[in-house]
């Protein structure tokens, strides 16, 4: 398999006019000694992996807390009939997909700290309204609200990461930043339990305090995060002082070195716009939005399933999500660090392709209730462990500062329509098997395995052209 540190004839035609000045550039920096390149390493982990897995995990808990609430009583408080649920699911999405392209440009220019701070607080604002509402129609107008701030926070995240770290550093992070917020994210229906038992308490049914407690807990982490988030490594004097000048200076250089794209050239909307014309992009997409669409899939439906398809009770079909998160997450960092380790994402790509298919099956053929929650731990497992890889993947083949900028938007925009598609595979008249959305999801992950071979060979034949 090629490495995903390659990058296409383009860029690399790029690469070697700027050799002469990246020759000079190396001349002119002092190598930092290892001891002291760990400690800034460890700095710019705790204050960006660490602050933002801690908001991705309150924007996860939040964006899927649906299924425990409805669980919980809200589908009768509400009349949730027909097809009001998944109407409750649906309609964040294309808010969510709209309003991605511009985000990590405004993140840009409005600087992190500032713009993920306030809009972490709006959402939880959103949040706390879910759980005053009097009828699923102001729920409606607020999902859709909440998927606007959300389209703010994912893509300006992943975009910020990659721009803090070489190429060979950023599949761990991408791992720690997603996955350990899903790990925790995956204790959520723990949570919605224990707070649906204060049904009664001011007055307010227990589903309503899942909402409640859930938004004023973003509420805190937001305000809080607007004075821990870190800027863009040139930006970075501007932010609250956690680097020294000269650390800094070396962040930057060392990137410089490595990647070609820390220099920010001005921001003009026609070449920002025309990074839509690279085909690679749009397979990139195709990788996270298909894989959304697993995962999203299980985040709505698989406490729905634990409980109508699988016969577990109310507890149980809440509680029992979080395990598959646990093993998604360990699997998702195992295979991030080897990926860093060997130089290559696509082989742990087309793995948990492989196993998610395989837990797709099981799912839903086999006839014992146990080996068909065996299956959703590998459905689970694989997906979960996909979306940091393909986060990895795209950003290991990007060059330019916009062009990340763009590509990062796109592929959380096609993260989106793969919830939209996620959201409605399961409905409950196909239980007690959901034959339509196992089906969906294996397509899914099938036309994802096709892509990133499709998109290796390639880069793997313009290497060999390069070579000789």
């Amino acid at each position: 398999m090629a490495a995903e540190t390659t990058l296409s004839a383009k860029d690399m035609a790029a690469k070697a006019e700027h050799q002469d000045r990246l020759s000079e550039l190396e001349r002119d920096v002092d190598a930092p000694d290892p001891q002291q390149l760990k400690r800034i390493k460890m700095k710019v982990d705790l204050r960006i992996c660490v602050v933002l897995g801690v908001l991705y995990t309150a924007s996860l808990i939040d964006r899927v807390n649906l299924p425990n609430a409805y669980v919980a009583g809200m589908g009768t408080d509400l009349d949730l009939v027909g097809n009001a649920y998944s109407l409750l699911i649906l309609v964040f999405f294309p808010f969510y997909i709209c309003f991605q392209p511009p985000m990590t440009a405004i993140a840009k220019k409005l600087r992190p700290g500032r713009f993920l701070g306030t809009i972490v607080v709006a959402w939880g604002l959103v949040i706390v309204g879910h759980g005053l509402v009097k009828t699923w129609h102001a729920m409606l107008a607020l999902r859709c609200l909440l998927g606007i701030f959300e389209a703010c926070f994912f893509s300006s995240c992943a975009y910020l990461l990659s721009t803090w770290y070489v190429r060979g550093e950023v599949a761990k992070r991408n791992a720690a930043f997603y996955l350990l917020g899903s790990l925790i994210a995956g204790f959520g229906g723990i949570l919605a339990y224990g707070l649906s038992k204060m049904d009664g308490v001011g007055g307010h049914a227990g589903w309503r305090w899942i909402f409640l407690i859930e938004g004023i807990i973003t509420i805190a982490f937001g305000l809080i995060a607007y004075f821990l988030i870190v800027d863009f490594p040139e930006d970075a004097h501007k932010s609250f002082k956690f680097l020294q000048d000269d650390e800094i200076k070396i962040v930057i250089d060392r990137i410089n070195r490595r990647c070609l794209d820390v220099e920010t050239p001005p921001f003009k909307l026609g070449p920002y716009l025309a990074n839509a014309l690279d085909w690679k992009i749009w397979f990139f997409a195709a990788n996270f939005g298909l894989t959304s669409v697993v995962t999203y899939a299980a985040a709505y439906f698989l406490p729905l399933v634990l409980r109508e398809g699988l016969g577990f009770s109310e507890a149980a079909a809440q509680c029992l999500s979080t395990p598959c998160y646990v093993f998604g997450t360990i699997l998702g960092l195992s295979e991030s660090v080897l990926s860093d380790r060997i130089g290559l994402r696509t082989p742990f790509l087309l793995f948990n392709c492989v196993i998610e298919i395989i837990g797709v099956v099981v799912l839903g053929y086999a006839k014992p209730s146990g080996a068909r929650y065996f299956g959703a731990f590998l459905i689970i497992g694989g997906a979960q462990s996909n979306i940091p890889l393909s986060l990895t993947y795209q950003a290991n083949n990007i060059r330019g500062v916009w062009r990340r900028a763009f590509c990062s938007a796109t592929i959380v925009g096609a993260g989106g329509i793969g919830g939209i598609i996620g959201s409605l595979t399961f409905r409950s008249q196909d239980a007690p098997q959901y034959r339509p959305g196992l089906y969906t999801c294996i397509t899914a992950v099938c036309i994802t395995f096709l892509s990133v071979c499709t998109t290796t060979t390639y880069f793997y034949v313009q290497n060999k052209k390069q070579s000789h």
